[in-house]
Parts: C-alpha cells; sequence; structure tokens
C-alpha cells in the first residue's frame, strides 16, 4: 500500500529554499545552468534552468554526455516539486482519503498487522495529494520566481461556480487570450496605417493646390515652400505607414501563426494523460472495493470455521485466503500502474507549463519590441517633418518687404521722371 500512500503532490504553500549543493561541494562544481535538489525520500536530482531538464544523473561538465530522465516510476521528484493552492481552495468534489499502512506485505494478507494512524493523502478529482495534517516541507522547481510549472496543479470552480476548471486549462486560456489580444493590437496598427495613407492623400493633393500661387517675392518664395513641404511630408507619411505595415502589422500577425493549432495539442495530450489518470484510479478504486469484499468473505468463512470444524470449511478458508491475497496483489498492481500515470501526467505538465510560460514571455517581448519600434518609426516621422518646416521657417525668417519692393519695382517700373507744374 505504501506506492498508494507516497506523496506526489504536497498542496501547502511552497516554501523558497536553496539547492542541496553538499555533495556537489565534494565532487566538483556542476556544470553551468545546473543546480541539485534532494527529493523527500533523500535522492538527489538534478535540474537544467536552462532547457528544465530533470535526471537522476549528475550531469558531467564534458559535451555530449547523456543523461539519464527521471524514471516514470519513480514519483520522488513528483512530491519534491508539486505545489498548488491551500486546501481550502481546492474543489470538495471526488476527495477520497487514504490511510498509511507502512505495512510491506500485500493488502489481502490476513497476517498483516493493522496500525491506526492519520490520513496520510486525500485524493481530488483523481489526484493524489498530501493530507495537510502531514503535509511535509517542500520546494519549488524555480524557487527564485512565479513559475507556471509550481502553482497551477489543482483545480478550481468557474467563474459561475458549477464545474471545475483544472489548472492547466487555465493557462491554456490566458495563452489563448494572449494570442487574441495580439491580434487586436495589430487591427488596431492597421488602423493607424489608414489613417496615416489618408493624412498622406489629403496632404498630397493640398500641395498641389493653387491657391495664392501668383503671391510673388520672399513671401512668394516661403508660400511655395511651405506648399512643397506638405508634399514631402505626405511621402513621409506614406513610409511610414508602409513601414508600420511590413515591421509592426505584419510581424504581429505572423507571429506563432500555429499558436492555436499548437495549444490544441498540448491541451489533448495533457486531457489524455489526465483521463488515463482517471481510469488508473478508477482500478485502484474497484481493487480496493474487491479487496474489501474479499477480507469480508475470508473473516466469514473464519468465523464459521470457529463454529464447525470440518475439511470442507478449511479448504474454503484457503481458497478464501488466496482470493483475498490476490485481490490485494491486484491492488497494488494497480496502484503501481495509477502511480506511474500520475508520475507521467506530472513530468508532462511540468514540461509543458515551463513551454507556455516560455511562449507567453517571447510574445510579451515580441510585442514590446515591435512597439518600441512602432515609437521609433513616428519619432522618425516628427523629426523628419521638422525638418521640412524648418525650410520653411527659414524662408518666412527673410522675408522682407522692402526688398520685395525693390525687386517688383524694378522689374515693373514704367518711368521714374515725376510730373511738373505746366507754364505759361
Amino acid at each position: 500500500m505504501e506506492e498508494l500512500e507516497e506523496l506526489h503532490s504536497p498542496l501547502q504553500k511552497p516554501r523558497k529554499s536553496t539547492p542541496q549543493t553538499g555533495e556537489d561541494t565534494l565532487n566538483g562544481h556542476l556544470p553551468p545552468g545546473w543546480q541539485s535538489y534532494m527529493s523527500p525520500q533523500g535522492r538527489r536530482y538534478y535540474v537544467n534552468t536552462f532547457t528544465n531538464e530533470t535526471t537522476w544523473e549528475r550531469p558531467s561538465s564534458v559535451p555530449g554526455t547523456p543523461k539519464s530522465p527521471v524514471s516514470q516510476k519513480s514519483s520522488a521528484v513528483n512530491g519534491y516539486h508539486i505545489s498548488g493552492t491551500p486546501v481550502h481552495q481546492l474543489d470538495s468534489g471526488h476527495i477520497s482519503l487514504r490511510k498509511a499502512s507502512g505495512d510491506p506485505q500485500s493488502p489481502g494478507s490476513p497476517a498483516a498487522p493493522r496500525r491506526q494512524s492519520k490520513e496520510s493523502s486525500l485524493t481530488i478529482n483523481c489526484v493524489t495529494f498530501p493530507h495537510p495534517d502531514v503535509m511535509p516541507e517542500q520546494q519549488l522547481l524555480k524557487p527564485s520566481e512565479w513559475s507556471y510549472c509550481d502553482y497551477f496543479w489543482a483545480d478550481k470552480k468557474d467563474s459561475q461556480g458549477n464545474n471545475t476548471v483544472s489548472g492547466f486549462e487555465i493557462l491554456l486560456q490566458k495563452q489563448l487570450k494572449g494570442k487574441q489580444m495580439q491580434k487586436e493590437m495589430a487591427e488596431f496598427v492597421r488602423e493607424r496605417i489608414k489613417i496615416e495613407e489618408e493624412y498622406a492623400k489629403n496632404l498630397s493633393k493640398l500641395s498641389q493646390n493653387s491657391l495664392a500661387a501668383q503671391e510673388e517675392g520672399t513671401l512668394g518664395e516661403a508660400w511655395a515652400q511651405l506648399k512643397k513641404s506638405l508634399a514631402d511630408e505626405a511621402e513621409v507619411h506614406l513610409k511610414f505607414s508602409s513601414k508600420l505595415q511590413s515591421e509592426v502589422e505584419k510581424p504581429l500577425l505572423n507571429f506563432r501563426e500555429n499558436f492555436k493549432k499548437d495549444m490544441k495539442k498540448c491541451d489533448h495530450h495533457i486531457a489524455d494523460l489526465r483521463k488515463h489518470l482517471a481510469s488508473r484510479y478508477a482500478a485502484v478504486e474497484k481493487a480496493r472495493k474487491a479487496l474489501t469484499e474479499r477480507q469480508k468473505d475470508l473473516e466469514m468463512k473464519t468465523q464459521q470455521l470457529e463454529v464447525k470444524l470440518s475439511n470442507k470449511t478449511e479448504e474454503e478458508i484457503k481458497k478464501a485466503r488466496r482470493k483475498s491475497t490476490q485481490a490485494g496483489d491486484d491492488l497494488m498492481r494497480c496502484v503501481d500502474l495509477y502511480n506511474q500515470a500520475q508520475s507521467k501526467w506530472f513530468e508532462e505538465m511540468v514540461t509543458t507549463t515551463l513551454e507556455l510560460e516560455r511562449l507567453e514571455v517571447e510574445r510579451v517581448e515580441m510585442i514590446r519590441q515591435h512597439l518600441c519600434q512602432y515609437t521609433q518609426l513616428r519619432h522618425e516621422t516628427d523629426m523628419f517633418n521638422q525638418s521640412t518646416v524648418e525650410l520653411v521657417d527659414q524662408l518666412l525668417r527673410k522675408v522682407d518687404p522692402a526688398k520685395d519692393r525693390e525687386l517688383w519695382v524694378k522689374e515693373h517700373k514704367t518711368g521714374d521722371i515725376r510730373p511738373v507744374d505746366m507754364e505759361i
């Protein structure tokens, strides 16, 4: 029964702790990125903080040295890494309490001593957690940060409070929401592009307007430059809209094009593992029920032996004892398969949640970079527009009515001899 009672996923609020380094101090330093931890069973294992790889074997600093992954049959790592929400936040449905036996013999053995002890574990929605009264201290997989892989093991009620939602499904919903936000940002940029294109079109049209085209002199020159600056500004805004499309909008739309497909694949994979775990748990409960019935039958046959001793009764007792022992063996086998299924689900949950975490960081960083590109393009556009306006400012500062009058008079004068009085 010990395998069933093995602690796979402590629910205690995790405490931060530093990796165990005693052995590594004696045997030399670990390769870069590797940290060692000690499982609750006292076995050391190693975690690569760059790739999230876990292994029982101490990693070598020699490149290309193979690593042995943590066995699915071992649940020491499971119980050590998993954290979650406090028990009072968990869904109360489908809870099963288990008592620690401490007995290495088959559950069906009539000679097995029975000891009463506190419940050591409880099962919630087919996942085994430690009982809060005997919850061991644990370490986080990533003690220095609020990582997905440490805080989404329990299920919780949905917003309506009717159904339960798995922690992994909550992570998927966040990822899908992030993808939708990214799409809406791209749509926002598309609207900005339309405004820029329309603005450039209107500026270009206005620059060709013939109003005040006959203004002369330095003022006329400044006016002509102002109209030309509109054409230049229109070109700048047209280029700005083009760059927005190629350098901001398009990358936002194309980034992680297969995101939804990948999320569905992850969802189906984890859901299948959870269903497999549920089926293994159902098999354990069925085997447990069968064992109880066999033990009752054996007890009844034993009581009959006390009343009436006969060869037939002794044979029935032997047969009942064999069936009880077989039922105990079946329960042990089902428990072992359940533990294997839970270990597999745990390992895939850690790997997948870390991948979701990486994708979220990648998404946010990508959006940040392209929004910075937007502001940079906008700044460059403003600077270029400012340069075109500066030329107009320079010409306006040179406007000189007296000089304009001189030039105009020289060009259009009709004579400089003034009239005089008539004489008789």
